[in-house]
């Protein structure tokens, strides 16, 4: 087995596909040891040939494999390092002939965000597609763009406009997981009141919230970008095709910040239902504390014990004290009820 055969086989789960398209139809698979041969023939093609693309698609290469890949590009040093590191933020970087787009993925699994990179490497004739972390394949997008060859043969820059489309896609998926977790959020805090429990949770969410908008509001910038600054990997005619992208990342980040504010909103509803009921207890145990004032008063007095006591000698005292009781006792416990605090 030659050394290429085995680098080949060594990397085989890391390359999902490696398809040279012509004229938006596909054309055969490109071994990644001829991807170097494959654009050199493209770029030596003569004016009137119909259009090519290669398009690689990579997940969670190692830097052997990464390096491999962009070196057959002619990719520059500073290229392959950034798309080696990791990111945290989305960014974009024009190398002139190339342009590499980092962008940070989102899935929703046990009701807890999961974060993932995407790198687009757009290039003249190819397209590279890096996935790492992310659990959701391109293979759908790219049966949809192989069904329309008429869409497939724009180049490589419509289709990057494409696979970023299809990444707010699933940010809108995300949203919609993140929206039923939160609904369910707002009734248990708005039937129940906030435990502990429940607010620590709730600042979970919130602080999850914030974390998506902080990887999804810079899309919105990245694509405003490469629809009005010129690049050289990006054609005119694809740029509109950007614009759209941004205005839609635009509104999934306000969903997300309307699901974060949802959050606090129902949080300090929460706060104002539990300020009630415990201003409601209290009217209570200030009622009954002055209605039992009254006995405790009366009795109180007649058990000081002191022997000259008119009340002493009646026959009616005892009677007409618990009367006096009784009746006073009854008017407290009619105004209280009357005015609500009972």
């Amino acid at each position: 087995m030659s050394a290429e055969e085995s680098f080949a086989d060594a990397h085989k789960g890391e390359v999902v596909a490696s398809i040279a398209y012509v004229n938006g139809r596909r054309d055969r698979e490109v071994p990644i040891d001829e991807v170097g041969q494959h654009i050199s023939r493209y770029n030596s093609q003569a004016q009137g040939q119909p259009p090519g693309m290669l398009w690689i698609g990579l997940r969670n290469p190692t830097p052997e494999l990464l390096a491999r890949v962009t070196g057959e590009l002619g990719a520059c040093g500073k290229n392959q390092e950034e798309m080696l590191e990791p990111h945290r933020r989305p960014k974009i970087i024009d190398y002139g002939n190339m342009v590499l787009i980092v962008t940070i993925t989102v899935e929703v699994e046990a009701e807890r965000p999961i974060f993932g990179e995407t790198q687009l490497l757009i290039g003249d004739g190819f397209l590279v597609t890096v996935r790492r972390g992310a659990t959701a394949a391109h293979s759908p997008l790219r049966e949809r763009l192989e069904a329309s060859p008429d869409l497939l043969k724009r180049g490589s820059d419509y289709v990057a406009s494409e696979v970023l489309d299809w990444l707010v896609d699933r940010y809108v998926a995300a949203a919609g997981k993140i929206e039923s977790v939160v609904e369910g959020a707002e009734q248990k805090l708005l039937i129940r009141g906030a435990k502990d429990s429940d607010i620590r949770r709730l600042y979970r969410q919130r602080r999850d919230l914030l974390r998506i908008h902080t990887v999804v509001s810079p899309m919105a910038e990245i694509c405003r970008r490469l629809a009005r600054v010129e690049m050289s990997a990006v054609d005119e005619h694809a740029r509109p095709y950007f614009g759209e992208v941004a205005d839609r990342v635009l509104r999934v980040d306000e969903l997300f910040n309307a699901l974060r504010e949802s959050l606090a909103f129902a949080f300090e509803a929460s706060l104002m239902i539990g300020q009630a009921a415990q201003n409601d207890t209290t009217r209570k145990l200030a009622s009954w504390a002055a209605i039992l004032a009254v006995p405790t008063a009366i009795a109180g007095i007649y058990g000081m014990n002191f022997e000259f006591m008119p009340e002493l000698k009646s026959p009616w005292g005892y009677p007409v004290t618990l009367g006096v009781i009784v009746s006073v006792c009854s008017v407290l416990y009619w105004r209280f009820r009357k005015s609500g605090w009972l």
